[in-house]
């Protein structure tokens, strides 16, 4: 069992059997090429040279897309500080709502326009509980992420909600949510479904599923009748503490990919090994095996649609004058605005520190590495596509 290169090794070794007997969308065939080439001579770099004693070291350049799993920390740490400037001084909540499996077949044929009535039905659904006077009574404020993906690879499409616990409401005050408590859950589930329900008729008469969808009446009457005969699941976890709390949170769930390398232990000739948790509420881990045409095929359901945003802020956070509603939420609550120098002087901090662990030279110690001479990226033969030529 090979236990090195994690997905980049599987796309290696199983990939040219998958590529005989598929084709690949254009937006795949750009993640896979991307995945292959990361930090690999395909996408060039440079040599370096300590200054101190000259020994050199060959580095590539990252591939820098959303689904490797080699690049994503980096990503993250830029998206946290961020983040940081735009938290608030109360507790947060985490909510998770789901789509039924139901829909599995539907999203494989047009991802884009149930990942869209996805969002616009949470967001949508979350705003209107937030303007409720029984609940706030004003403007929330809140972030989603989409996440397609069981641990085991399988398609499990799913929305997490990070919501600030208040409302700001017309009058410029905070209104802050019951201790512990933000929305009833099961009047949440059933506004979602509704309100996804809703516009996935409209997508169906006059959107882009008139044309995409293959569903003829009857099967879409029966996914109609089976979506509304059982509860959709809308899931809240426990409410988070401080910002630095939420920050570590949510770092967890914003830039995660569909695996991660660390979880790949074993590739063979034949099958992928990876680490999955034993069941949703255990911490315990088992190891599952799947053949590896099968591992490519489901690491696939995960590539989004090209220019498909999977983070996104509403209410306050909004990008229309956020900036300005930010200013109004922090009034209210009587906190200054985040010192732009401390939040920037972290990043450089942490800018630094990285830079310093990474030019120094093991070998004598005390030398450090500069850049001597660039290396030219090689040519990466690209799995075919069959996206618009």
């Amino acid at each position: 069992m090979s236990h090195h290169g994690g997905l980049a090794e599987v796309l290696r070794r199983h990939g040219p059997r998958y590529l005989a007997t598929h084709n690949l969308s254009a937006a795949k065939a750009k993640v896979w090429r991307a995945i292959l080439g990361c930090r690999t001579a395909a996408l060039g770099g440079h040599i370096e040279t300590c200054d101190a004693c000259g020994t050199t070291r060959h580095r590539y350049h990252s591939c820098r897309n959303r689904h490797c799993p080699q690049c994503q920390t980096r990503a993250k740490e830029a998206w946290l500080v961020q983040r940081r400037r735009e938290l608030l001084p109360v507790p947060y909540f985490h909510l998770v709502f789901t789509l039924p499996h139901d829909l599995n077949g539907l999203i494989g044929m047009a991802p884009r326009v149930i990942y869209e009535t996805l969002f616009g039905a949470v967001s949508a659904t979350l705003t209107e509980f937030a303007a409720n006077p029984r609940w706030l009574g004003g403007t929330p404020a809140f972030s989603l992420v989409l996440h397609t993906w069981k641990q085991d690879l399988g398609r499990h499409v799913h929305v997490h909600a990070l919501v600030a616990g208040g409302a700001l409401t017309a009058s410029g005050e905070w209104v802050a949510a019951k201790r512990g408590f933000l929305f009833p859950v099961k009047a949440l589930s059933r506004v979602f479904r509704g309100k996804f329900v809703a516009a996935l008729k409209t997508e169906r008469e006059h959107g882009k599923l008139a044309t995409a969808t293959v569903l003829d009446a009857g099967a879409w009457q029966a996914l109609l009748a089976r979506l509304h005969d059982h509860e959709w699941v809308v899931y809240a976890k426990q409410p988070l503490g401080g910002p630095a709390q939420v920050l570590e949170y949510l770092g967890r769930y914003t830039h995660r990919v569909a695996i991660s390398n660390e979880r790949i232990v074993g590739i063979d000739d034949h099958e992928v090994r990876f680490r999955v948790r034993a069941s949703a509420q255990e911490h315990t881990k088992r190891t599952l095996a799947l053949p590896a045409q099968t591992f490519i095929e489901r690491f696939l359901l995960h590539v989004l649609p090209k220019g498909f945003k999977r983070i996104r802020h509403y209410g306050l956070l909004g990008p229309a004058g956020k900036a300005a509603k930010l200013a109004q939420a922090r009034a209210a609550l009587s906190v200054p605005a985040p010192d732009p120098v401390v939040v920037e002087s972290v990043a450089a901090f942490m800018g630094r520190i990285d830079r310093i662990e990474w030019t120094r030279c093991p070998h004598c110690g005390s030398g450090a590495y500069v850049p001597t001479a660039a290396i030219a990226p090689t040519c990466l033969r690209a799995p075919a596509s069959r996206g618009p030529p």
